[in-house]
């Protein structure tokens, strides 16, 4: 009972825009996990384990190529990229336009939208 009023007191004590931003990102970060199916045919969500690409937790604030259990191509290696969200969307809207030389299958998502819903899950990520 108390966990209930506790949540109801919480509720009734944010303002509408508080809780239609966190409604909003709550959407986003689902849409971004339907678009992320296309990249977990080679990246994986579990930090212990890389696939055909590298994990992707943590991607959001890491260095480029800094994961020690992959092999990187030279040309992302000597990046030195920060994978911030300028630079996700970057690599989102073609890749291998950003980093000439990937080894990494080119990708293309241009539509912001789309880009902006997968950046939201990446960053849930951790």
């Amino acid at each position: 009972m108390k966990t209930k009023l506790a949540v109801v007191s919480l509720l009734a004590s944010m303002s509408a825009s508080t809780l239609v931003s966190a409604d909003t990102d709550a959407m986003m970060e689902a849409a971004g996990k339907e678009l992320f199916s296309k990249c977990s045919a080679c990246h994986s969500v579990d930090s212990s384990k890389n696939a055909f690409g590298p994990s992707l937790i943590g991607v959001v604030g890491r260095k480029a190529a800094s994961l020690p259990r992959f092999a990187y191509s030279d040309a992302l290696r000597k990046s030195e990229i920060t994978w911030d969200e300028g630079n996700l969307r970057k690599w989102i809207a073609g890749n291998d336009q950003f980093v000439p030389g990937t080894r990494m299958r080119h990708v293309e998502i241009t539509d912001k939208a789309e880009q902006d819903y997968l950046i939201a899950y990446l960053k849930t990520l951790k």
